[in-house]
């Protein structure tokens, strides 16, 4: 079978999958013991620029060096936006309607970046994708309706703050390829800055909301939004590595890291039975927001990779 990227490129793009369907769950368990969302967003981000910083000091010579303001710029934007806004509403969707729901909301971002490309550069719309789009928003309602997630209740209007994590998201992750493409920063140099600009961001929101907002808060939950951010940052290099090789295309990346919500679902059913209820109609809204979201970005190679497998 002629694969659509190495199988380097591949497993870099599934790690990230893996570990942030893992994430959403020991997260929901510190926000329902009395953790917040601004302090897991603060928190997560500090451990991995931290993390991001010190790598760049021990293994690379002249970090920056060669980076232009453009493109500095690019990362700054993405991190502000794509990684603050989005983490913080990625947290607060956690929060209200649960782990297994707000994932697979999450993932449904390439629903965003294909309207941007749409919208904005006048990409065509294929088939493969139009199916994905309509797939994906069938997802959506199914899980609107699946009677899962958070067992304390939620309501539709809860679902407009995952929604918003994707579009926020989605911003991201073109604006990173975008500035990858320049070639000026290794994947070590975009994340970092693309992490220290979402700090310096969640800092300035906290300076005004007081700092009250993420102090005071259980210890437990320091700790463990703190190895969300370890694992996180070992999540956003794989993936950054991933798009920044030549067949690291975003049609090919995004597919694999958005199968996210399956592992989700899984460890939610496993560790969170007392906080939410995985129901089938949570699956079957899973599956078919990741199999929509992936018809969307990879659209035309999706289907000769199916066709290459005979179906």
């Amino acid at each position: 079978m002629d694969l659509s990227a190495p199988i380097s490129v591949l497993l870099l793009a599934f790690a990230p999958a893996v570990m942030w369907g893992f994430t959403p769950v020991i997260e929901k368990r510190a926000l329902s013991e009395g953790g917040g969302p601004l302090q897991a967003s603060l928190v997560v981000v500090l451990v991995d620029s931290a993390i991001y910083l010190a790598a760049l000091a021990v293994f690379q010579d002249d970090p920056f060096g060669g980076i232009t303001l453009g493109t500095i710029g690019i990362f700054v934007a993405a991190g502000a936006v794509g990684t603050a806004l989005g983490r913080l509403a990625i947290f607060a969707g956690n929060a209200r309607v649960g782990a297994s729901i707000s994932s697979a909301v999450v993932s449904s971002r390439p629903l965003f970046a294909t309207a941007l490309a749409i919208g904005f550069l006048g990409e065509p719309l294929s088939a493969p994708t139009a199916i994905g789009i309509f797939i994906l928003v069938i997802g959506l309602g199914v899980l609107s309706v699946a009677k899962g997630g958070d067992l304390e209740g939620w309501s539709n209007r809860d679902l407009l703050v995952p929604l918003a994590a994707a579009a926020f998201f989605a911003l991201g992750n073109v604006a990173r390829r975008w500035g990858l493409a320049t070639g000026e920063a290794t994947p070590l140099e975009a994340v970092a800055i693309n992490e220290f600009a979402a700090l310096l961001t969640l800092g300035a929101y906290v300076a005004v909301a007081g700092r009250g907002t993420v102090l005071n808060r259980p210890r437990r939950s320091y700790l463990v939004f703190a190895a969300s951010g370890v694992i996180t940052s070992v999540a956003l290099l794989s993936m950054f590595t991933a798009l920044a090789a030549p067949a690291g295309r975003i049609a090919v990346v995004d597919p694999l890291v958005a199968t996210a919500p399956l592992f989700t679902v899984i460890f939610s059913w496993i560790w969170l039975g007392d906080l939410e209820r995985v129901t089938r109609g949570v699956v079957v809204g899973v599956l078919l927001v990741v199999f929509g979201a992936a018809l969307v970005t990879g659209g035309p190679s999706l289907v000769r990779g199916l066709g290459a497998l005979g179906f």
